[in-house]
């Protein structure tokens, strides 16, 4: 699936990275969402890899990258803690100044990153999400049954841990059928993939406690950066035409435009995963943003 690519493992000051390199030109680091790694770029990557070096990654939590242990505050799994290690490893990689671009719970993570460390990220791709803050201060019942998984995964350990480690395929498969509107999207190997990796108690663990941060730390930042700091690159915004981003806002476009003075983007015709549902239409919308 990633021909030419190079698998890496590099430790970072938090957790070690699990993820893979190929292509050459402008460097761009792909970053995953749930319940994925960094395989559901199998269909863009090698693809955008004809203009550019692709920099694939298992977000910490996921996949192959580490599990560090947490602590009580949830920092460990914040956005800006697994901004820092994907910064790291671009470094690690000679790489200063990247091109970022994540869907999903990778778009969050991304976001975050271009804030934080403005120096380091010249353009910003976020596929169908809208900032934590944002989503926290507008959620009503709407978002709270479109939303599940966030209530769910972060009530206080060990619920969601229990439950999942129960049936872990039903929740994996429960998402991808459910928020995918091309149902051949995702190759038996892929799936199979995805279920092993969130079969793992720790894995679990780590993304639980990742929704914790989420609704603690990740809303409390983005509270004390709105109408403070911006994000200085030109943002790519992309979501699902079918999907929740879709129904819950009026203008989602104009929500990243509140972070942002460069915003593009629209909507298209598939499911949550846009990556994996309509690669031909994800990597042309990179091709010509990253130019």
């Amino acid at each position: 699936m990633f021909d030419g690519f190079e698998a890496f493992d590099i430790g970072t000051a938090g957790a070690s990275v699990h993820g893979r390199v190929g292509g050459e030109g402008p460097p761009v680091l792909l970053l995953h969402g749930i319940p994925e790694t960094h395989r559901m770029w199998h269909r863009v990557a090698p693809r955008l890899a004809d203009h550019h070096t692709v920099v694939v990654t298992d977000l910490r939590g996921y996949g192959d990258s580490g599990k560090p242990p947490s602590t009580a505050d949830h920092e460990p799994y914040s956005m800006r803690a697994i901004g820092a290690d994907q910064l790291e490893v671009m470094r690690r990689l000679g790489y200063d100044t990247f091109s970022v671009v994540g869907h999903d719970r990778g778009a969050r993570c991304a976001y975050r990153l271009a804030l934080d460390h403005p120096e380091a990220v010249t353009r910003l791709g976020v596929i169908d999400v809208v900032p934590v803050g944002d989503a926290y201060d507008r959620a009503d019942k709407d978002f709270s049954l479109a939303y599940w998984q966030w209530s769910f995964l972060a009530a206080p350990e060990p619920v969601p841990e229990q439950f999942i480690g129960a049936a872990p395929a039903t929740l994996v498969d429960f998402m991808l059928d459910t928020w995918a509107e091309v149902k051949d999207a995702f190759p038996a190997e892929v799936r199979a993939e995805y279920v092993a990796k969130f079969s793992d108690p720790e894995t679990v663990h780590a993304i639980c406690e990742e929704f914790r941060a989420a609704a603690t730390l990740d809303y409390e930042q983005d509270e004390a950066d709105r109408g403070h700091r911006r994000i200085e690159c030109p943002v790519l915004f992309l979501w699902s035409e079918h999907g929740a981003v879709a129904k819950l806002y009026d203008d989602p476009l104009a929500m990243w435009r509140a972070w942002a003075g460069d915003v593009r983007g629209g909507p298209v015709p598939v499911g949550h995963f846009i990556p994996e549902e309509a690669p031909e239409e994800t990597t042309r919308q990179l091709v010509d943003f990253l130019r």
